[in-house]
């Protein structure tokens, strides 16, 4: 039982055993309805791991986007599929997807030789995939079962987003949310995709991958809306931000 007040505590089993991190409950009343969540041990470890040797987490992309199969989606695409799959509708260019040889309307069925339920259980078995490894995709094509091993890269190497410099955070570069980064189409703001070390943007708090949603409580949508905001501030500005599934709000001076 997952009781209220144990979110981040241990879920064992009756052996002892560790096998998740609890998370949340559901309590629409404000008390336990019996369902639970927790964090598998797998990928609690993978999060461990990647802290450990790098201070923080670095998840990797591959280039690819995709959806579930529904049954009215296989038969659009003239699928004859009858188990858990999710085809594949964009591949971004230069991507290590496309230099493997993927394309929009593979079927996925599996990943590192793990059947896939669903969409998300692609995005998730790729999370846990370190930068710089391959992963193997078993996917059907025209009804015929391939196999393609694709290197999980860094996030923005592939979109050659080198980012940009804007005024009033040195050290900073942050570029426009794109096709194929992972809130693409998610959230409207301005991606910090690369820090100095002890620059003045990493002294006042900013980290690569944070997403800037807005300047003094109002919202940034692109990188021109967002130097015009900071060019208009005098004295302290407040920069609201998506860090993970957190928001935050980080003081420059």
């Amino acid at each position: 039982s997952i009781n209220p007040g144990n979110s981040g505590g241990a879920l064992i089993n009756l052996n002892g055993d560790l096998v998740g991190i609890n998370t949340a409950i559901i309590g629409p009343s404000g008390g336990n309805v019996g369902i639970g969540f927790a964090v598998p041990t797998n990928m609690a470890k993978q999060v461990m791991d990647q802290l450990v040797k790098h201070g923080e987490v670095r998840r990797g992309r591959v280039g690819l986007e995709t959806q579930d199969v529904t049954p009215d989606l296989a038969k659009a695409l003239n699928i004859a599929l009858n188990l858990p799959a999710a085809v594949v509708t964009n591949v971004d260019n230069d991507s290590s997807a496309e230099k493997a040889g993927l394309k929009a309307r593979d079927v996925i069925t599996a990943v590192n030789g793990k059947a896939i339920r669903s969409s998300a259980d692609v995005r998730n078995r790729l999370g846990l995939v370190p930068i710089g490894e391959q992963v193997e995709f078993k996917f059907l094509r025209d009804g015929a079962s391939k196999t393609a091993k694709v290197k999980v890269e860094r996030p923005y190497e592939v979109l050659g987003a080198s980012g940009e410099s804007v005024p009033k955070l040195a050290g900073a570069a942050v570029s426009n949310i794109v096709r194929g980064m992972p809130m693409y189409g998610r959230v409207e703001g301005v991606i910090v995709v690369g820090i100095e070390p002890r620059s003045a943007a990493w002294q006042n708090g900013l980290r690569p991958g944070d997403i800037i949603l807005g300047v003094n409580r109002k919202k940034t949508r692109s990188i021109k809306e967002l130097t015009s905001m900071l060019r208009s501030i005098e004295g302290q500005i407040g920069l609201y931000i998506l860090r993970g599934d957190s928001t935050i709000v980080i003081v420059v001076r």
